[in-house]
């Protein structure tokens, strides 16, 4: 099975991807280690994706897909966490493979800036927190609305405790309805 999921910063992507890769030994695949990995090898991607890191900019489209496409092609299962970020990812990355579901941890704002304000990060200041919440809205909106419209979003309340919500994407994972 081939899952994206999609969140907020702070909505818990990353535990929630950790604890169903685990549970049903599913790869995950978080493009922040993927990255590191690719640079700390040396690889030609890593070297590439560097130049842009270290200018604080982000790495093109076309540098991630490739990096990718490289942790994906011989799998048969993954999750992956924080990526694709924006609409020509996520249409970049149908040329490479099919994504069978989309979980979308959706958390409001307020708690959003809660968990990230408690979670106390040298970049989790106020300001930066509600420019972070602009722009993954902005650019996540619409991924949103292309996985609905292709009917394979799955849109999980991502308030109460981790394991109330590890227990809502796996009814969606085993019996979609």
């Amino acid at each position: 099975m081939h899952i994206i999921f999609l969140g907020p910063p702070g909505a818990g992507k990353g535990t929630q991807a950790e604890i169903i890769s685990k549970k049903y030994n599913i790869k995950k695949i978080s493009t922040g280690d993927i990255l590191r990995s690719e640079m700390e090898n040396g690889t030609e991607l890593g070297k590439i994706a560097k130049q842009y890191m270290e200018k604080g900019e982000l790495v093109p489209d076309e540098i991630m897909i490739k990096i990718i496409e490289n942790h994906i092609k011989n799998l048969n299962s993954f999750i992956l966490d924080g990526f694709p970020r924006t609409l020509n990812q996520a249409l970049e990355l149908e040329k490479i493979t099919k994504i069978d579901k989309v979980i979308y941890i959706n958390v409001p704002d307020e708690e959003i800036k809660n968990r990230l304000l408690k979670r106390g990060r040298l970049d989790d200041k106020p300001e930066v927190i509600e420019n972070r919440i602009k722009v993954y809205r902005e650019q996540t909106q619409v991924l949103i609305d292309y996985y609905k419209k292709k009917g394979i979003l799955y849109e999980i309340d991502g308030m109460g405790s981790i394991e109330e919500i590890s227990k809502r994407i796996e009814s969606v994972l085993i019996n979609p309805t």
